[in-house]
């Protein structure tokens, strides 16, 4: 059972609320509180499908790539493209 989104929500809304208190506006904190929330429920959420997935499938680094393609693809080509202004410098 994966509960990353009721305590990472219950952890925000304890941050927001410290934070509205502190700054004596308690909307504010509890309304980041609860972003801030559902944000890290989520990422928690999401962690933990990912180590159950890796564990059921008997291992192996799902979390790499072996594509190293740093290099920035911009194809703009040699016909002066870009005419608007967008994507290749345009004229």
């Amino acid at each position: 059972m994966n509960a990353g989104l009721p305590i990472g929500m219950g952890v925000g809304i304890a941050i927001g609320v410290a934070f509205g208190l502190a700054m004596d506006n308690l909307a504010l904190g509890l309304s980041l509180g609860v972003a801030i929330g559902a944000g890290s429920g989520v990422a928690m959420q999401g962690a933990g499908q990912a180590k159950a997935k890796k564990g059921k499938d008997g291992g192996g680094d799902a979390g790499t790539s072996s594509s190293s393609d740093s290099s920035s693809s911009s194809d703009c080509g040699s016909d002066g493209g870009g005419g608007d202004g967008g994507g290749c410098g345009g004229d």
